[in-house]
């Protein structure tokens, strides 16, 4: 692993900043809003949950108006327990998929199947070419007004490098390009001078749609419990982490 890689597991494993902290900050409160346009919305996702924990609620709000959402899931999320004695990685990667299933029918998109690229878990950054091409066939297929990818600042190297590919199909395409966060609520402070907060803006979540997305987070079973006894097993969102994807509101970089 490179230093820099390293340096990134090791922010994501450390303590992580409580969402007291991120909740006392004024700041995050006075963000400007943004408001998804009509059309089309592809979402992507560098594993199956990702796309429910960063802009969830905000799916739910673009189901209950009726818009056109795509999923697009890169990875299986087969690596999300490398070490663990009591699930294969093929196991773990059909229940990733009906967690999702499940997830995106608590959020109004019961109809959804999302396009599954089937790229190595942790190792979407050997293979951005291909992402980018799928990512840019599907936003010109369904002639797609949005497109939400994982932010290319996240330091989790499969997130970075599906907003990287977002990126590049979004300026092949034209089509505009919004980032959200996930790890970052763990690793950053407020006021961190690494978070571009000049480009974030802030979705607020009616209560009908931050209570789908409540319910939407809690099917991701295999992330949020351990699957059994041991450090392989352990819990990759436990509850202090979940609590800052369960708030009134979704942050995004335009």
């Amino acid at each position: 692993m490179t230093s820099a890689r390293q340096a990134a597991a090791d922010a994501i494993d450390a303590p992580g900043t409580p969402e007291a902290d991120w909740a006392s900050w004024p700041a995050l409160g006075s963000l400007p809003c943004a408001t998804p346009p009509a059309g089309a919305v592809v979402v992507v996702a560098a594993h199956p949950d990702d796309e429910v924990l960063g802009f969830g609620g905000t799916m739910a709000t673009l189901a209950a108006r009726g818009s056109d959402v795509q999923v697009l899931s890169v990875t299986d999320g087969e690596g999300s327990h490398p070490h663990s004695p009591h699930l294969t990685a093929a196991r773990l990667a059909e229940i990733r998929e009906a967690e999702l299933r499940a997830a995106l029918g608590d959020l109004g998109l019961p109809a959804v199947r999302p396009q599954r690229l089937r790229i190595p878990d942790t190792q979407v950054h050997r293979h951005e070419r291909t992402v980018r091409d799928q990512i840019t066939a599907r936003l010109y297929a369904v002639q797609a007004a949005l497109c939400v990818a994982p932010w290319t600042g996240d330091l989790h190297s499969d997130h970075e490098a599906a907003g990287r590919a977002a990126a590049a199909a979004c300026s092949a395409s034209g089509v505009p390009l919004w980032m959200y966060p996930v790890w970052m609520w763990h690793w950053a402070r407020p006021a961190d001078p690494r978070v571009p907060w000049d480009r974030a803006a802030r979705i607020a979540l009616p209560a009908e749609a931050a209570a789908r997305k409540a319910s939407a987070v809690e099917r991701f079973l295999s992330q949020i419990h351990p699957l059994g006894e041991g450090e392989g097993n352990a819990a990759i969102l436990p509850p202090e982490e979940l609590a800052h994807h369960t708030r009134p509101f979704e942050v995004v970089f335009r």
